[in-house]
């Protein structure tokens, strides 16, 4: 069912819209929201809350779950759709992370659980009033980061890809859902975390990154979640941890897929119940954090495998990002260039050389395996070494190519083209003779990548060129152990 769009009224009072078919849920939320200075609309049902909303302008929305005439999850979805200023969050049954997740996904800036904890759900209201047109302007306003330029003067680019990157973050920037940035090394994951705490209501807090992969194990507890002192050897003092670091921000989890299983463990509870123990302590610290992570490698194969938990892969991967590798959006290399370029010729007092078109054209063919990092750091050797005439193909000092690997597909190409026509029965039917031949060159081609790569079922697949799953089917297929 759809909702007209309502016009914003003029120095609207700050009101919240409390959805719920429990009259005891709608009056404790009517009570603690009041006692914050909020005036309250009730519903109690989907057609109420819609007939609500048609009227009047809200600061923020709490609608449960399950309700008398449908899911809130439908009127988290309309909210989002047709009025994006008015942030909604869900009340969901105890443990029931499944439905959290979804109502992340479907546009809910956060959610609480049954029987609903007052402190959380404070601490949640707080957060949305600065989220929505109704926040005051006063002293406790948040300080906010200019948006439009900063994305601009950060993700560059104007392919049809970073568009719709940049379109998504400021959706995503709304949100306080956990997000999972996917993307090549090199391709700006850190840059793409920053944009959207900066663009966020966490944009005066704390953005803290960490790269899992440089924490020693033994170090990981204490270095996440602090320790107090004489907690263990060395242990002089009592130190704050990653979390309670980024207290009220973002917390940047790169690298993740290289956490231990243990840590997995201790990082979903702590996810999870928005609290840690630090080592040694007898009790648990509430902590608010922002949860962004990222990685190069393939999580979902990952998961497969069993080397990632899947509880945890689903609960950081409420929003995924995927941001584009350089060679899926050369149009972009002009603009990347001529800011690298500015920006190391500032830095050094020195005129900005120019790029001949040699030089553009050897980059534009080129493939940067390390994406756009690895196009500042071609520029830069290339600045530090260039004459004054300017930057030439030759200062760039390209790497040779190397020719892929063919893939499976091309391999079976190759051998059915070599194959003599004449030696096919044209009576035969498309089961018989050609893709059994085609069918021997991929296991052939399959066991050799396997014996290549010392078994590793992820290494084959990317040797081969396709997907873990795509392997996974054609080693059962081909009957392959």
């Amino acid at each position: 069912m759809s909702i007209p769009a309502r016009s914003p009224q003029a120095n609207a009072p700050i009101c919240a819209l409390v959805v719920d078919d429990e009259r005891d849920i709608r009056e404790l939320l009517v009570l603690t929201l009041g006692r914050m200075g909020l005036k309250c609309d009730t519903a109690s049902s989907l057609h109420d809350a819609r007939a609500l909303l048609k009227r009047n302008q809200y600061a923020l929305c709490l609608t449960d779950m399950r309700l008398s005439d449908g899911s809130g999850i439908e009127l988290v979805q309309e909210i989002s759709q047709l009025y994006a200023q008015t942030p909604v969050a869900m009340i969901t049954a105890f443990g029931n992370q499944e439905a959290a997740v979804g109502a992340l996904k479907a546009g809910a800036f956060d959610f609480v659980s049954k029987p609903v904890d007052l402190a959380v759900l404070r601490g949640l209201v707080q957060h949305a009033l600065k989220l929505g047109p109704a926040a005051p302007a006063g002293e406790d306003a948040p300080k906010r980061a200019p948006v439009a330029g900063a994305v601009a003067s950060r993700l560059l680019g104007q392919s049809a890809a970073m568009a719709e990157l940049r379109a998504t973050l400021t959706k995503v920037a709304r949100s306080q859902a956990p997000v999972y940035i996917a993307g090549e090394s090199g391709v700006g994951k850190e840059l793409v975390a920053r944009t959207i705490h900066d663009q966020g209501m966490r944009a005066a807090a704390p953005f803290v990154p960490v790269n899992c992969g440089a924490i020693p194990t033994e170090l990981m507890e204490s270095e996440f979640f602090g320790h107090r002192k004489g907690a263990f050897t060395g242990a002089h003092a009592d130190k704050t941890g990653l979390f309670q670091a980024a207290e009220g921000g973002t917390l940047f989890l790169d690298e993740i897929a290289e956490l231990p299983m243990s840590m997995q463990v201790k990082l979903l509870r702590a996810i999870q119940e928005k609290s840690v123990r630090p080592v040694g302590a007898n009790t648990e610290v509430p902590v608010d954090v922002r949860i962004l992570s990222a990685t190069h490698k393939d999580l979902a194969a990952l998961v497969e495998e069993g080397r990632f938990r899947h509880d945890l892969y689903y609960r950081i991967n409420v929003i995924e990002l995927r941001v584009p590798p350089l060679r899926e959006r050369r149009e972009d290399l002009p603009v990347l260039v001529d800011a690298i370029l500015t920006r190391l010729a500032t830095a050094q007092g020195r005129l900005r050389p120019e790029l001949h078109s040699d030089a553009m054209e050897a980059l534009a063919h080129y493939t940067f395996p390390g994406n756009v990092r690895e196009l500042e750091n071609i520029l830069e050797r290339a600045f530090a070494l260039a004459d004054d005439d300017g930057i030439r193909a030759a200062d760039l000092r390209l790497p040779e190519a190397r020719p892929a690997p063919p893939s499976l597909a091309a391999q079976a190409s190759a051998a059915a083209a070599t194959l003599d026509p004449s030696l096919i029965d044209p009576r035969e039917s498309a089961s018989s003779a050609l893709p059994g031949f085609i069918e021997e060159i991929e296991r052939k081609a399959i066991e050799q990548a396997l014996v290549d790569n010392r078994y590793n079922k992820t290494k084959a697949a990317a040797q081969l060129g396709i997907t873990f799953r795509a392997l996974r089917y054609k080693l059962k297929k081909l009957g392959i152990d």
